[in-house]
């Protein structure tokens, strides 16, 4: 065969950037910023340098519970349990507290980045492409789980679609779903929404859309009104755009993929009077500072400052060539939730000295005695935080 009769064989096509990088403009291109890996194996709890975190005066922190690699979100149960979802490892673990000691195990394995709440006896585990629900297992360790994910009918797509899961005061099912990339016209409109359902799957509701990735709301204790984080894009540079916390507008729409943080309009995705419109945050949080879970203090067992003000823990930036966050914040607001300060509360888990950091502050839940637990899904332990004058 001659030469001119050869084909060549077509070039293989390059591999897709990971989707971390989707979005990094070319000016970013030889940045060495990534994700930060995570731990994802048990650390015991005399092996977490608790003797690093720094706490307002009068509190204590131990550490309550190990042996939960990968822990997020914490949702309470009966008979002194409670449920803790993963992202990576795909688990959801049942603690049990008996007063003195805690034990824990696995309830559900090998699930695509699940959570759980907790109603009225049964326990709903939401993953990406399943919704389960596992009625009196509190009593019943092998409680054989109902299977709600035809009724729920979530979106596929995998990319910002773990989700913090709770109920509302009004007995609803509040789910959000997150964009599916980091910064792009979305490829159908069921993404970076609030939504709420029954507890049955039934009566969706869209409360909510142009929110990037909220991963952590609770309820304000006195209003009602629901209290949101959002995640900002990434590769806009260090200090743009804030992480924000939100107050719910039902209808309102929170600008992605066009406006970030309220007013910063987004160089890929162009939009004529991009923020026109567009729910103004409550707070910024930080650039990239990864505010994750959110939890009003109701409490008797902290001073009386604390009583409703809003707890944040902000797992700490990757996206920042100066790391941010790492640490847990109060935010506080006047009577009408405006003029919003935020405040350190428990940090040390970061060196602002060498950029050093050992521990990933995730979710915040409030026991029954005003203790607050507040979980680490880099070293797989919940701390206790106690105060006492």
């Amino acid at each position: 065969m001659s030469a001119q009769a050869q084909t060549a064989a077509p070039a293989a096509a390059p591999a897709p950037p990971p989707a971390w990088k989707q979005g990094m403009p070319e000016s970013m291109a030889k940045s060495t910023l990534a994700p930060l890996p995570g731990k994802l194996v048990a650390t015991k709890a005399a092996d977490v340098p608790i003797d690093k975190i720094k706490l307002p005066p009068g509190f204590k922190v131990e550490v309550w519970a190990d042996g939960i690699p990968g822990g997020r979100a914490i949702a309470e149960g009966e008979n002194g349990k409670y449920y803790v979802g993963t992202r990576a490892l795909g688990r959801i673990y049942e603690v049990t507290d008996n007063g003195k000691e805690r034990t824990s195990r696995v309830v559900v394995d090998k699930l695509n980045q699940p959570t759980a709440a907790y109603k009225d006896g049964s326990l709903y585990v939401v993953a990406v492409d399943k919704v389960l629900r596992f009625d009196g297992i509190a009593k019943n360790p092998n409680a054989t789980p109902v299977d709600l994910t035809a009724k729920f009918n979530f979106p596929p797509m995998p990319h910002h679609n773990w989700k913090y899961v709770a109920f509302g005061p009004d007995g609803k099912f509040y789910v959000p779903f997150g964009a599916p990339c980091n910064i792009c016209e979305l490829p159908t409109p069921e993404y970076a929404q609030i939504r709420r359902y029954n507890a049955d799957g039934s009566g969706m509701e869209v409360l909510a859309t142009g929110v990037r990735n909220t991963v952590g709301f609770d309820w304000h204790p006195v209003t009602k009104e629901l209290w949101f984080s959002n995640h900002g894009r990434d590769w806009m540079g260090d200090d743009t755009p804030n992480d924000t916390m939100n107050r719910l507008k039902v209808k309102a729409n929170y600008g992605f993929p066009s406006c970030h943080q309220g007013t910063i309009a987004d160089p890929d995705i162009k939009k004529a009077n991009a923020c026109a419109g567009v729910e103004q945050p409550a707070a910024l949080m930080g650039p990239h500072a990864a505010t994750m879970g959110v939890k009003f203090y109701t409490g008797d067992m902290f001073p009386a400052e604390y009583k409703n003000v809003l707890f944040n823990a902000r797992k700490g930036s990757w996206n920042r060539t100066q790391k941010i966050g790492f640490d847990v914040v109060t935010v506080r607001t006047d009577a009408n939730g405006n003029n919003a300060k935020v405040e350190p509360f428990m940090t040390g888990f970061m060196n602002p000295a060498d950029q050093s950091w050992w521990g990933r502050p995730a979710y915040l839940h409030q026991m029954k005695d005003g203790s607050l637990l507040v979980s680490d899904e880099q070293n797989g332990v919940i701390y206790r935080v106690t105060y006492k004058k």
